[in-house]
């Protein structure tokens, strides 16, 4: 296994996650510059957070022109290839087109950085196989653009279509408006696409890795893709 962590100017959490896959779990992790074009050769990029290229105009929305989006969507087509949109890297997905909605400010209309508790929705993923479904795990978020919105249509479909992975919620398991950080319409703290290849979420789990910074659940989020790829 082989994996690639884009940066866009303005990223600030690509180390975290090269700390994450290398240090931690011992994968083969190359950084993977925003004007690369080969990109065939890994089986899991990661778009990590940050503000890529100063979030200006809105959040994602320059980093969906680059060079290297380009050869990303033509990634997401290949047989047993992984993306994972981590906070910005998930507004990017949204804005190229690769998951379906939009990230609108966060309801209180302040940045938010906490330790928050998620359900799992689905653990029938390459990203989630590792977890229970309903499983509570605590992971932190940081983002000011991270009440995910979409029309009504969409989002019965992603009810539907089970692609809704990862749910707000509190330590106990119940989905309610207080659990909602953020305003997320359903609560959504992550999804993913109906090929079940391309994950976005808002939550950090790199993270979340070791006991030391406070929570040990986001590796399994990660340790999901390392045993996808050992059982395929």
């Amino acid at each position: 296994m082989k994996a690639g962590v884009v940066v866009f100017p303005g990223s600030n959490c690509d180390a975290d996650c090269m700390w994450a896959l290398k240090n931690v779990l011992g994968i083969n992790t190359e950084y993977i510059w925003h004007e690369t074009t080969n990109v065939m050769k890994y089986d899991l990029i990661v778009i990590p957070g940050g503000f890529s290229y100063g979030d200006y105009l809105r959040c994602g929305a320059i980093a969906r022109f680059s060079r290297v989006m380009d050869n990303i969507k033509k990634f997401s087509t290949k047989k047993n290839k992984l993306i994972i949109g981590i906070c910005n890297g998930f507004q990017i997905l949204l804005e190229a087109g690769l998951l379906p909605g939009a990230m609108l400010m966060n309801k209180k209309l302040k940045f938010i950085c906490k330790y928050v508790y998620v359900t799992v929705e689905n653990n029938n993923t390459p990203f989630s196989n590792k977890l229970n479904k309903g499983q509570i795990i605590k992971i932190p978020i940081a983002h000011n653009e991270g009440n995910y919105f979409c029309n009504e249509n969409t989002l019965n479909d992603l009810i539907k279509s089970d692609c809704v992975v990862f749910r707000y919620s509190d330590k106990n398991g119940n989905i309610t408006d207080e659990s909602n950080p953020n305003g997320a319409l359903y609560n959504i703290a992550g999804i993913i696409n109906k090929e079940g290849n391309v994950l976005g979420m808002m939550p950090h789990p790199e993270r979340a890795m070791i006991k030391e910074l406070g929570s040990t659940d986001g590796r399994l989020i990660l340790e999901s893709i390392v045993n996808y790829f050992k059982n395929r």
